[in-house]
């Protein structure tokens, strides 16, 4: 007999998280150079993480491009090389942090640390 409530023990599929680091709902000043383009894109984060970030754009860039970005983190310039890994079109990008320029990487920690409630 089985109860009404009675749930199959089938298992259910689920998409393994891939970040690395815990996402920070944070609108931060970015200026974004693609490769091979000298004209930078002024624009905000929707969201901040110690391994990327995610800005909303219209004109989407292609998955793969790298980019040279600036954050302005409490008005310190911080430089980043990155990477286009994900896409929405009309909508935005996920970009992954590859490289940090000099204590870029101890900044963005610090301001991230700052900002966990």
């Amino acid at each position: 007999m089985h109860s009404p409530d009675h749930q199959p023990l089938t298992p259910t599929l689920t998409q393994p998280e891939r970040r690395h680091y815990p996402r920070h709902t944070v609108q931060v000043q970015i200026e974004l150079h693609q490769d091979g383009n000298d004209v930078p894109m002024r624009i905000d984060t929707t969201d901040l993480s110690r391994g990327g970030c995610y800005v909303q754009l219209m004109m989407t860039l292609p998955i793969g491009v790298y980019v040279n970005l600036t954050l302005w983190l409490d008005n310190n310039p911080v430089h980043i090389r990155g990477r286009v890994v994900t896409r929405h079109p009309q909508f935005g990008n996920g970009i992954m942090f590859l490289e940090f320029e000099g204590n870029a990487e101890k900044v963005l920690s610090q301001y991230l640390d700052a900002i966990t409630v």
